[in-house]
């Protein structure tokens, strides 16, 4: 380290530097480069190229002047593509000299991927990838790029590294470590604006989400990741509904949903949420664009539902409402893009046809078109908009005490097992009515009231033993239980399978089902079999 000023503000560390500490590995992968390019640069064929330069670029450099380790390199190449460069490597990795000059196991080197281009996922230029050491090294070469105003996929030739810096998205991800020189590279004040922790673009704020939309989202996701600020000129920029508009109507939703994950994946998604929120982005991205008269929730009070749940999440105690309800990963980001969707509440659903299929809920559209949310989550989304008013009058009965029935198990076993239909967890189902009644409230101490009256309820299903209800296992099938009655299988099946499981959750612990047969003749006129039973 050639010099090194620790800055202790909080969050990060982040350290005034001209060059960057490699741990084992990454001194490992640096002198096995440069000697591939002193190999390449000796080559009959390139006696009159540019020599080549290799640079580690973007985020790997902006971690590790944070002091985060990082697990992938992008490595910029000055005057070749990446997959060329990368073939001359695996050629200059068989031979048996540098093997051993590199200690070079078998393991080390992986197999060699091109990556076509495809701007549709911000891939505007043909890379390679290999796995090298156990770190992923992306192989590309230094570009600039040229757009026009019908298109977000830019013209793309050989540049600079400046004019690859100036590029790219933010100035934290516009840094270079050039493996030559040992020297950190900042074409754009990059190093600066990590030490004030702001988000900033390269270039012009307005002609940089213009000609590359997503770049707002990318901005969101890296400010909220870092804990850092998005500048105020280019906060301006991101809320032109110019932009707005391209981002809605130039980017396609997969790409998109894909910022979105990453966001309510990473470590403070309800950052990226005030983020969205603030800068009005809500209806931009939680939306159908290909309807333009799709209605636009009201926003008013959504900052209720995301900062409830950041404050659910925070208390992790044993039987807190979060761990009661999140207990795993994707779990916990399935509760971020419920909280996010939350504003569709108030939306009415359209008025169901007289025949044919129900059409989705508009909250199931924002999700399933806006974010291109995949089936199973589309399935959790329309759950829990659906089964919310029932969940909501179990709760309220249970907390009020006003109703008998809250103590008899199959009262409430039955209804969980219903949410759970499609294995869609009924858990999360019950935290989004608690975030939209939260959104609903009008101040901190009811939101405080309810949520006590969820912790309430949470503790009778408990008390009752039913928190894993829609696992219990049936103690009669369908060929039983027609083999008992005498009757062949029909439409009656599943109703009277139901009052058998109702007839176990009363009876817990009973393995004879002869009384839930019982319970099922008794029922007979109801179910329709009477006059099928002998």
């Amino acid at each position: 380290m050639k010099r090194k000023i620790e800055d202790i503000s909080g969050g990060y560390h982040i350290r005034a530097m001209s060059t960057i500490q490699l741990n084992e590995r990454e001194k490992q992968l640096k002198g096995l480069l440069l000697d591939v390019a002193s190999y390449i640069n000796k080559a009959p064929d390139r006696k009159d190229a540019e020599p080549l330069i290799l640079r580690w670029a973007g985020g790997w450099v902006r971690d590790k002047v944070l002091g985060i380790e990082s697990h992938d390199i992008d490595t910029a190449i000055n005057s070749m593509t990446g997959f060329p460069f990368a073939t001359k490597m695996r050629e200059f990795c068989e031979d048996a000299a540098n093997v051993e000059k590199h200690s070079i196991r078998p393991e080390d080197v992986g197999n060699l991927y091109k990556v076509a281009a495809n701007p549709d996922k911000s891939k505007h230029l043909e890379t390679a990838t290999v796995r090298m050491f156990g770190v992923e090294v992306d192989f590309v070469n230094l570009r600039k790029e040229t757009y026009t105003e019908d298109s977000r996929n830019p013209q793309i030739e050989f540049g600079t590294a400046e004019e690859d810096a100036l590029r790219r998205d933010a100035t934290v991800n516009a840094l270079f470590y050039n493996l030559h020189t040992d020297e950190i590279e900042d074409f754009t004040g990059g190093m600066k604006d990590m030490k004030r922790k702001v988000i900033r673009t390269p270039l012009e704020p307005l002609q940089t989400f213009t000609d590359d939309p997503l770049r707002v989202l990318r901005l969101v996701r890296f400010a909220s990741r870092l804990e850092f600020t998005i500048d105020p000129a280019s906060e301006r920029a991101m809320e032109d509904q110019r932009v707005l508009d391209a981002l809605k109507l130039k980017i396609s939703r997969e790409r998109v949903g894909i910022e979105v994950e990453k966001m309510l994946k990473g470590n403070h998604p309800c950052e990226s949420l005030r983020f969205i929120d603030r800068l009005h982005l809500y209806n931009t991205i939680f939306t159908d664009p290909s309807k333009a008269d799709m209605a636009r929730p009201d926003t008013l009070k959504w900052q209720a539902a995301y900062e409830c749940l950041q404050y659910l999440e925070d208390d992790r105690s044993s039987a807190s409402i979060y761990s009661t309800l999140v207990s795993t990963e994707e779990g916990s980001y399935c509760a971020w893009v419920l909280a996010a969707l939350t504003p569709w509440e108030s939306v009415p659903d359209p008025a169901p046809p007289a025949r044919g299929k129900t059409p989705p809920p508009p909250i199931t559209l924002a999700a399933r078109e806006g974010i291109k949310a995949p089936n199973r989550l589309c399935d959790l989304v329309t759950a829990a908009h659906r089964h919310r008013p029932e969940i909501m009058g179990l709760k309220q009965a249970v907390y009020e005490q006003k109703k008998d029935f809250t103590n008899e198990r199959d009262r409430l076993g039955m209804p969980i097992r219903r949410w759970e239909d499609r294995g869609v967890d009924w858990k999360l189902q019950v935290l989004y009515a608690i975030l939209t009644e939260v959104m609903a409230s009008e101040s901190q101490v009811a939101r405080d009231e309810i949520l006590a009256s969820w912790e309430e309820f949470l503790k009778h299903i408990r008390a009752l033993d039913l928190m894993e209800a829609p696992s219990i296992k049936r103690l009669i099938d369908g060929h039983q239980l027609g083999s008992a009655l005498g009757i062949k299988p029909g439409k009656w099946m599943a109703p009277a399978l139901d009052v058998c499981m109702a007839w176990q959750l009363r009876h817990p612990g009973e393995t004879d089902m002869s009384g839930a047969v019982e319970e099922v003749r008794s029922r007979r006129e109801e179910l329709g079999i009477a006059g099928l039973l002998k």
